[in-house]
C-alpha cells in the first residue's frame, strides 16, 4: 500500500490542558507519513507554546471549529484530512486503519469511535457508557478522516453551525453518495466534564446555537440530536449491567436537555 500524506487539523482555544497529550498521540501513530496543523482561536494560556513543539504548523483563526477546521483544511499538502479535536488522544493505529481503508477498500471516509476516559470523573463513566452505545451506528456516529478532495467537493464545515457540524456534514457526504467506512481503533475523549454545572452549561450554549442545524437539518438529523435513540435499546443489556451509571444516565439527559432547551428558548427570545 502506497503512504499518502495525511493532515491531522487540531482546532484549539485555551486547551493546554489537554493538547499536549492530543498532539503527542498523533505523533505516536503507526503510519509514518502525517503533518500535523493546529488552527488556534487566539488562546490565551499556553496552547500555542504546546502546538509550536509538536505542530508542523500554527496557524490562527478565530470564531468557532468549523471556521478552523476549513480554514486549516486550505493550508494542507496531503491527500487526507482527519480532523482531531484538542481534547481527545488517538490510539496509535487509527490513522493507519483509516488509510487502508480508503486506499485498499475505497471508501471515501471514515467514522472513527470516540469513546470516554472514564477515570476523569463518575460523570465521564456515564458518557463512556453513552458513547459506547454508538459503536458501529449508522445514527450517532460522524466521519473525521476524509479525502481531502472530498471533504472539499461537499463544502468542508458549514461555518454557520457550532452544534452538530459534524452530523451535518455526515449527511452530506451522504446525500452525495460518497462511501463512508468504520475502523476498529478509537479516539478517547480526556476532556471530560466533572460536574453537572460543566454538562449544564456546555449544553446550554450549545442550545443557543441549535436553531440554525435544525434549520439546514433534514429529518435523519433531527433524528440525530433526540434524547430517544435506538442505540440506547439495542444496548439495554451494558444498561442493566450498571444501574448506578444508568442512574447517572437518565440524570445526565435530564440536565443536558433542560439545559439546551433553555439555552434554545433564550436565543429565540432574543431573536
Amino acid at each position: 500500500m502506497s503512504k499518502p500524506l495525511v493532515s491531522v487539523v487540531v482546532p484549539t482555544f485555551n486547551s493546554e490542558g489537554f493538547l499536549e497529550k492530543c498532539l503527542r498521540s498523533v505523533r505516536a501513530q503507526t503510519y509514518p507519513n502525517i503533518e500535523v496543523i493546529v488552527v488556534d482561536n487566539y488562546s490565551k494560556d499556553g496552547t500555542r507554546e504546546i502546538a509550536e513543539r509538536y505542530a508542523d504548523l500554527v496557524l490562527l483563526r478565530g470564531l468557532e471549529r468549523s471556521v478552523q477546521v476549513n480554514f486549516g483544511v486550505k493550508h494542507v499538502r496531503g491527500k487526507y484530512v482527519y480532523r482531531v479535536d484538542s481534547d481527545f488522544v488517538v490510539e496509535p493505529s487509527v490513522v493507519e486503519e483509516a488509510v487502508s481503508k480508503c486506499e485498499v477498500e475505497g471508501y471515501d471516509a471514515v467514522c472513527v469511535h470516540n469513546t470516554s476516559d472514564p477515570s476523569v470523573s463518575f460523570w465521564a463513566k456515564v458518557r463512556k457508557l453513552e458513547r459506547d452505545c454508538y459503536a458501529g451506528n449508522e445514527l450517532n456516529v460522524a466521519a473525521r478522516f476524509f479525502r481531502k478532495r472530498v471533504f472539499e467537493k461537499v463544502g468542508g464545515y458549514d461555518e454557520r453551525l457550532v452544534a452538530a457540524e459534524d452530523y451535518d456534514l455526515h449527511n452530506r457526504l451522504l446525500r452525495h453518495g460518497f462511501k463512508i467506512g468504520y475502523i476498529k481503533s478509537k479516539e478517547i475523549h480526556i476532556g471530560e466534564p466533572r460536574s453537572l454545572v460543566e454538562i449544564a452549561r456546555k449544553h446550554y450554549y450549545y442550545g443557543k446555537t441549535i436553531k440554525k442545524f435544525l434549520d439546514v437539518s433534514s429529518a435523519k438529523g433531527i433524528k440525530q440530536i433526540s434524547p430517544l435513540r435506538p442505540a440506547f435499546l439495542r444496548n439495554w443489556k451494558d444498561f442493566a449491567k450498571h444501574p448506578m451509571l444508568t442512574m447517572g444516565f437518565i440524570v445526565y439527559q435530564v440536565v443536558r436537555y433542560v439545559a439546551a432547551g433553555l439555552g434554545f428558548f433564550v436565543a429565540e427570545i432574543k431573536r
